[in-house]
C-alpha cells in the first residue's frame, strides 16, 4: 500500500482500511518519515473511534496526531499538514463537548 492509497481511503471515510494502508507505508518508511505517517494513522484511528462512539479513544488519538504532525507543517509529501492540524483541533473541540459526529477529513 502507499501514502496515496491511505489518503484516498481517508477521503472515502474508510477509516480501518486507511489505517491499514498507512500502517503498511509506515512500516517500510525511513526514520524521518515515520512520525508523519504515524500522525496520519492517529488521525484515521481518531475518526474511527469517534464514528464508533469511543470518546476517550478519539481524544487520545487526536492528541497523538497533533503531536506527531506539527513538525511537518505547513506541507509534507503533498499533504497540507496545517489544514489537517486545523481539522484535528476542530475535532478535538467537538469531542471535548461529547460530539462525536466529526466532519470528514479534507485532504
Amino acid at each position: 500500500m502507499s501514502l496515496e492509497r491511505g489518503l484516498e481511503l481517508m477521503r472515502a471515510e474508510r477509516w480501518f482500511d486507511a489505517h491499514e494502508a498507512l500502517e503498511d507505508e509506515w512500516r517500510d518508511a525511513p526514520e524521518p518519515e515515520r512520525d508523519f505517517l504515524q500522525g496520519l494513522v492517529h488521525v484515521t484511528v481518531a475518526w474511527y473511534h469517534a464514528a464508533n462512539g469511543n470518546r476517550p479513544g478519539a481524544e487520545r488519538q487526536l492528541e497523538k496526531a497533533a503531536r506527531r504532525l506539527v513538525p511537518y507543517a505547513p506541507t509534507h509529501r503533498g499533504v497540507d499538514v496545517t489544514a489537517v492540524l486545523g481539522q484535528v483541533e476542530a475535532a478535538s473541540a467537538r469531542v471535548a463537548e461529547d460530539l462525536l459526529d466529526l466532519l470528514p477529513v479534507r485532504l
